[in-house]
């Protein structure tokens, strides 16, 4: 059995859960924080159900070359205020899935990265977000997402300031 490495950023935002999960969810929201710094987001078509699909678009600075990196993330619980998981793939803009390594990524990230966000209102207008990544089989490629999840996270901030 191969050894597999998680993703697990914990961080608080200073606003209320509601505001937080609105973040997460709504598409005009999603493209102001989605892809690491010096990333934009061109698109984020949401589909935040149950068995609903979103996908969503990075693109890289002009001087890392501008390209755009599509995924899906294929929710399969949602609990309104409380919890999203999702399954992350990079696909093609149709939202095609494919398998990264084909592509020349990495080989340690898998075709289907599990993802569970919590959001715990903490009473005192701030909210306590949690993000786990799943399955991750090389501890660079898992500490690269990480890196890129916590720049996500640093540009979402800003949005509640």
């Amino acid at each position: 059995m191969t050894e597999t490495h998680d993703v697990l950023i914990t961080r608080v935002f200073n606003a209320p859960v509601e505001q937080v999960w609105n973040a997460w969810v709504e598409s005009d929201q999603v493209r102001q924080w989605w892809g690491p710094q010096g990333f934009t987001s061109p698109l984020a078509e949401m589909d935040v159900r149950e068995g609903g699909r979103s996908l969503v678009c990075m693109r890289a600075p002009a001087e890392m070359g501008g390209q755009d990196l599509f995924n899906t993330w294929t929710y399969t619980k949602v609990v309104l205020h409380q919890r999203l998981e999702y399954v992350f793939e990079f696909t093609d803009q149709d939202g095609t899935a494919f398998n990264p390594a084909e592509v020349g990524m990495p080989a340690g990230i898998p075709k289907g990265v599990p993802h569970e966000i919590t959001f715990k209102n903490l009473g005192t207008g701030g909210t306590e977000v949690t993000v786990r990544e799943s399955g991750y089989t090389a501890e660079d490629v898992m500490e690269m997402s990480r890196q890129g999840m916590t720049q996500c996270l640093d540009k979402m901030a800003s949005l509640f300031s």
